[in-house]
């Protein structure tokens, strides 16, 4: 029903910036949530960052403050902008897409994005 590719991950030094993209297509107009996870070598999968339909966002403790997540309605694209990059941030980035269609709910996720803090 959805599909969901990112870009935008890389290698920066710590201090610096990226802005991950997220493009959804298929069925958009059922998307109430999207959000974005990442998962470190070696840890679990967390969620960094979600923002519903009204627009209304939030974030994990470690990311306020440096990072906002932000939608393109119009061209279906959600945005997380990172700023003040640590070491800590290395990770595996993915896009979340919640789906629900009378009740019936589900999960889409893209392919992933490598982000590398590093001097």
């Amino acid at each position: 029903q959805v599909q969901l590719v990112e870009s935008g991950g890389g290698l920066v030094q710590p201090g610096g910036s990226l802005r991950l993209s997220c493009v959804a297509s298929g069925t958009t107009f059922l998307i109430y949530v999207m959000g974005w996870y990442r998962q470190a070598p070696g840890k679990q999968r967390e969620l960094v960052a979600y923002i519903n339909n009204g627009g209304s966002a939030k974030y994990t403790d470690s990311v306020k403050g440096r990072f906002t997540i932000s939608r393109d309605n119009a061209n279906h694209t959600v945005y997380l902008q990172m700023n003040n990059l640590k070491s800590e941030d290395t990770a595996v980035y993915y896009c979340n897409a919640g789906v629900s269609n009378y009740g019936d709910d589900h999960d889409f996720w893209g392919q992933g994005t490598q982000v590398t803090v590093s001097s």
